[in-house]
């Protein structure tokens, strides 16, 4: 038999140029990714669920006005409007603590001098911190109208709330960016993880060095198209909030789209080193659950942090998803310009960038 001349000078490249590659990984990659129901579904329909569920539970499909218990004499109330404050009385403030307990109202309220002390309710969390903006907002209006009427200085009033955050928010302005960040953290979690554990199985990134694409083609595709489902995700979910729930965006709203992109790149890295430590996809599956469930309820996705523990207040620092929520919040519902929100920003990169680096070191391509 004749044997074949090995000259490369004779053989044509048939190798395809990197940017060919990268975008026919994309768009199979993507095809894989829509034909996944579960994906989709994670991803998509979960964080909608989510949203009406809590959104429900919390009464924000209505304007029902928040509950509130006077305390004696409080005078701030005389101006409120019913159509938000719903006041009752209360003998004492044990018994109004009592009440509040009990969920039977969202705040009480004492007003000493030129103090309105706030007790918002610590049964019902979000309505409480409300409730306790509302009042908050109320003894402001006061402020300016006796200013108003007298010559300028400092307000006549000053509210003291205990353990309360949230500002004057309906539920679903609250709500609403903080399930954003749990929807993003779970499908970055999963996602990765989930697909790393199916790569080693079938040993696919090592079959990857025998085809002309590189393994970090491979691998830029996939996380592009994590990037591209992510900003989808905030799209529908912003829309839907907006225009089913009567989520009021502001005109910093766009800039919830980069941030998400920073947050994804966070949660696909820690779910690499998950990826990398389990060892099947039930496994993967339970710990991204491990991971992502604390982080929703230390990082103030669900609740506001100012009436949880202090410890869980001290964890919440360590936690990627309560800064890609404050800073949701910040630019979709307050409304403050992308340099409020560096901070978070900061801390999303160096996390990404840290966690990405472990994951790097410790990555085994297939099982031993």
């Amino acid at each position: 038999m004749a044997r074949m001349s090995l000259d490369t000078e004779t053989i044509p490249d048939t190798a395809p140029p990197k940017g060919r590659a990268f975008l026919s990984l994309f768009k199979a990659l993507g095809r894989g990714w829509l034909r996944d129901r579960s994906q989709v579904f994670f991803t998509i329909l979960l964080p909608l669920m989510f949203m009406v569920l809590l959104s429900s539970v919390f009464g924000s499909t209505g304007d029902s006005a928040s509950r509130i218990l006077a305390v004696g004499d409080v005078p701030v109330l005389e101006g409120a409007d019913a159509d938000d404050f719903d006041v009752a009385s209360a003998p004492d403030l044990d018994k109004a603590l009592a009440l509040l307990r009990e969920g039977e109202a969202d705040a009480a309220v004492v007003q000493d001098g030129d103090t309105v002390l706030v007790y918002p309710s610590p049964t019902s969390s979000t309505s409480g911190a409300i409730a306790a903006g509302n009042l908050s907002a109320l003894v402001d209006d006061v402020n300016v109208e006796v200013l108003s009427a007298a010559a300028p200085g400092e307000p006549v009033l000053r509210t003291e709330v205990e353990e309360a955050d949230g500002g004057s928010l309906r539920p679903i302005q609250y709500l609403a960016p903080g399930i954003l960040a749990w929807g993003i953290a779970i499908s970055g979690v999963f996602g990765a993880a989930g697909t790393i554990v199916d790569w080693k199985r079938d040993k696919l990134l090592r079959r990857l060095r025998l085809t002309p694409a590189s393994v970090s083609t491979f691998l830029g595709a996939k996380v592009s198209v994590n990037l591209v489902v992510a900003i989808a995700q905030t799209a529908v979910f912003l829309a839907v909030a907006a225009l089913g729930f009567g989520l009021e965006l502001s005109a910093w709203t766009w800039f919830a789209a980069p941030l998400v992109l920073l947050g994804t790149l966070a949660f696909l890295a820690i779910g690499v080193v998950i990826g990398g430590i389990a060892k099947t996809s039930p496994g993967a599956a339970g710990l991204s659950n491990l991971v992502t469930m604390p982080m929703a309820f230390i990082s103030g996705a669900f609740f506001p942090l100012a009436l949880s523990p202090e410890w869980v207040q001290t964890l919440s620092y360590l936690s990627p998803m309560r800064y890609l929520n404050e800073a949701l919040q910040s630019v979709v519902v307050y409304g403050e310009p992308p340099t409020a929100v560096l901070p978070q920003i900061g801390f999303l990169a160096v996390f990404a960038a840290v966690v990405a680096l472990i994951s790097w070191k410790t990555f085994k391509f297939d099982e031993l």
